[in-house]
């Protein structure tokens, strides 16, 4: 599996599991809705800088979004 599909789907599912919409993840990071999207159905590939702005959002370590499915195993 591509990291970008991994970091993609950790995204969103760390987002859900949050509640949050794209919009809302988008405004609490700083970053734009639509690239959000983008990351999210694994359009482009992400920066170190954009993905430590979700995660601190996300409230999780950054490291936990390149890990295959690690949204399934947060509380």
């Amino acid at each position: 599996m591509k990291l970008r599909k991994i970091v993609a789907d950790n995204v969103r599912g760390f987002r859900n599991n949050k509640g949050l919409s794209q919009e809302g993840l988008a405004l609490d990071s700083g970053v734009d809705r639509a690239y959000v999207g983008r990351i999210e159905r694994f359009e482009f590939s992400v920066s170190i800088d954009i993905l430590e702005k979700l995660a601190k959002t996300l409230k999780v370590e950054p490291n936990l979004l390149l890990i295959k499915d690690a949204y399934k195993h947060s509380a």
